[in-house]
């Protein structure tokens, strides 16, 4: 079975792709399961990005369609929804080419004299070290993104704090998602609809006189900017969630 374990930035992944012609599944039912399975570690309070890495690639035809980037543990978790011989053979298939790749990306400095084995080991830290402070200074700026969210800009704010959640999940495209998990949130504690609440005033502003498209532009945001408490609790929420996502 061809299985291709390729080098992305620090991990070692394969592509959902040939992970479905594996399992011999069509990739786009594998897709929605791979979601299903980072819904689940994100309500476990997991990183997805430890398991799977959403990616894109052209097709013959020159479509940009999705695809996942799968981790060791990605496999592992996969091949635990399986049974039967197709469950074992992928097992032992990628289990087996992760290890062919980590002995191949270490051969290279067996063959080194002891000297500069020591002195590219010494180099490999200093970088591991160098991008522990990077990520230790990005993390000290999201949480100074967080703290510093108020009520006086909070549309542009949260705006920068959802990308940066939807980044770390995998992509722009959690955008839509992380939204519409916010104004969830902000209907259930605060009792309100703010579905219902856009309807009624595309209503009014329709009987007063204000064009479609204007009307079409509305948003839940801009009901939420006509409730002081609404702004306060949606910019709670907002604060809530880049804890738990990371941003």
């Amino acid at each position: 079975m061809n299985l291709q374990v390729i080098k992305h930035g620090d991990d070692l992944m394969v592509d959902s792709r040939e992970v479905a012609e594996m399992i011999d599944v069509r990739h786009s039912d594998l897709l929605p399961k791979i979601s299903g399975y980072i819904t689940h570690l994100l309500n476990g309070e997991f990183r997805p990005v430890d398991f799977f890495t959403r990616s894109n690639y052209e097709d013959s035809t020159g479509r940009t369609l999705p695809r996942y980037l799968l981790t060791r543990k990605g496999c592992d978790m996969v091949a635990n929804k399986m049974t039967g011989e197709k469950g074992v053979l992928f097992t032992a298939t990628y289990v087996t080419k992760f290890e062919e790749m980590e002995k191949e990306l270490t051969a290279p400095m067996q063959n080194l004299s002891p000297q500069l084995q020591l002195l590219i080991s010494m180099e490999l830290k200093q970088n591991e070290m160098q991008k522990a402070i990077t990520e230790n200074k990005e993390a000290v700026q999201s949480i100074r993104d967080v703290v510093s969210l108020n009520t006086t800009s909070w549309r542009a704010d949260t705006a920068t704090l959802i990308t940066k959640m939807a980044r770390t999940l995998g992509g722009t495209e959690h955008i839509s998602d992380l939204r519409k998990e916010s104004y969830k949130l902000l209907d259930t504690r605060f009792g309100v609809s703010l579905e219902t609440r856009l309807t009624n005033k595309r209503q009014r502003m329709a009987l007063e006189g204000v064009c479609k498209s204007k009307l079409n532009a509305l948003n839940h945001l801009d009901v939420i900017a006509e409730d002081k408490k609404l702004i306060e609790g949606y910019v709670a929420i907002i604060k809530d969630m880049a804890i738990k996502y990371g941003s």
